[in-house]
């Protein structure tokens, strides 16, 4: 449903003889029924511009809201009720209230209008390309754009965009690079994009903030579990004057061949370095196996999501530390060590 305009109606009746309509008066009543039903289109919302398409003037929506029918919503939008509006009827507002011919509901408002779940956001973000000077309206966060994508705006309901346009912007948007990258894995774990829309998409929108972060989390995402080389675990390792691991290890499991990321043999202690869409689907389950089977051989686990490694790789190359350095761990290094002395009778005579 876009916002066209209803072809204007007004109640009529019929001569009785010359069969020719003739209007009638219309009761304040009458005119909120009327108005009501139309307004379902639009989540109970309605726009100066669409009240004039349907003969309602500027004088009889006022009346309506003193009648305590209706509710002013800004300067373009009313509510045909008093209640609190919905999060559809406030992106129409968004886009009444900042310009029905210029905006669109953009980021993680176009994303939640796509079907983004579990993402708490009251404001409603809308784009306007630059050039355009909107007031502020509360409720309501206009971003400006120096350009738009070729078809980046959906015009079917609310005038919106694409979920991967929106989905950049919103990670561009964000208030934080926490924030920014999960709500672009968010995106795709939800289906709402596919990796390949994502670096599509961030290939040709350019926002200003944050742009070799964005485009870094939106690698990684497509690339899965490739997306951290262990060469870089590796490297941050040796930057910390850690032991330099194994990478790639093999092991024998119940299943066949184990493939391990990172591993510390002498330590007991392996490294599983999740990509960005470990959990999404069934592509956690053949983790989760081979982690219990290690654990199960006597190994302990560490797992560092690589989402989570761009946003503090200090944090988890803490935790490797504390781990290496830990009682059971050094206990286990004594003991590797102490297994691959020679004993001393077996040694032979010297000189």
């Amino acid at each position: 449903m876009t916002d066209t305009m209803p072809e204007q109606s007004e109640a009529v009746r019929r001569d009785d003889e010359g069969g020719q309509p003739t209007p009638t008066r219309e009761g304040p009543l009458d005119r909120h029924r009327r108005v009501l039903a139309a307004a379902e289109d639009w989540d109970f919302v309605i726009s100066h511009r669409i009240l004039r398409s349907l003969g309602v003037s500027r004088q009889q929506a006022a009346r309506q809201v003193l009648a305590g029918r209706w509710t002013r919503c800004g300067t373009q939008t009313f509510a045909v009720h008093t209640g609190p509006l919905g999060f559809r009827a406030r992106c129409w507002r968004g886009v009444w209230e900042t310009g029905a011919r210029i905006a669109a509901v953009d980021g993680v408002s176009s994303l939640q209008l796509a079907g983004l779940k579990g993402w708490d956001e009251e404001d409603i973000f809308v784009s306007v390309v630059h050039r355009h000077d909107r007031k502020h309206r509360d409720g309501v966060r206009v971003r400006k754009l120096a350009r738009r994508v070729p078809n980046e705006v959906i015009s079917s309901g609310v005038p919106r965009t694409r979920p991967a346009v929106a989905a950049i912007r919103s990670a561009h948007w964000a208030v934080s690079d926490r924030a920014a990258a999960t709500l672009l894995a968010m995106a795709v774990q939800q289906r709402l994009v596919t990796p390949e829309q994502l670096v599509q998409a961030q290939q040709v929108v350019k926002g200003r903030t944050r742009r070799a972060f964005i485009k870094q989390i939106v690698s990684d995402i497509a690339a899965g579990a490739h997306s951290l080389n262990e060469l870089d675990f590796a490297a941050a390792c040796r930057v910390r004057g850690l032991p330099e691991p194994t990478r790639q290890a093999v092991r024998e499991g119940p299943r066949g061949r184990v493939y391990l990321d990172v591993l510390f043999e002498e330590y007991g202690l392996v490294v599983e370095i999740d990509g960005a869409g470990h959990l999404w689907g069934l592509n956690g389950v053949a983790d989760a196996l081979r982690a219990n089977q290690v654990v199960i051989d006597g190994d302990r686990v560490l797992r560092i999501n690589v989402l989570g490694w761009r946003l503090d790789a200090d944090a988890f190359m803490d935790q490797v530390t504390a781990a290496l350095r830990s009682e059971w761990a050094l206990d286990n290094l004594a003991r590797r060590r102490a297994s691959l002395e020679v004993p001393s009778d077996e040694v032979g005579p010297t000189g």
